[in-house]
């Protein structure tokens, strides 16, 4: 994995609002998540995010997560899709399954 991140996070509420998010992302979740772009992915967490320390492309020190998510698979297309995703992208989880 990567050291860089293209945002990080350092002020107590951003840095919280990734611990709340992390919190709602258990392992086997099946969730549509709202990305900030408008877009939305559906799948099962694959691997709940963990807080973690990155650099930014100027060098500075903060926090990020990435999730790896299970794409629900397209019908008759095969297997899911795995996607890494930055936490920070996230606006809204919706769960749609056991968790």
């Amino acid at each position: 994995m990567t050291r860089e991140a293209e945002r990080v996070y350092t002020d107590p509420v951003a840095v919280a609002r990734l611990e709340s998010l992390i919190a709602g992302l258990p392992n086997g979740a099946r969730v549509a998540l709202q990305l900030e772009d408008d877009g939305e992915l559906c799948g099962i967490v694959a691997a709940r995010p963990i807080l973690q320390v990155f650099f930014d492309a100027a060098g500075d020190e903060g926090s990020n997560a990435v999730l790896r998510l299970e794409l629900d698979p397209v019908e008759g297309v095969g297997p899911a899709d795995v996607r890494d995703l930055w936490l920070d992208r996230i606006v809204e989880i919706r769960y749609v399954g056991p968790h």
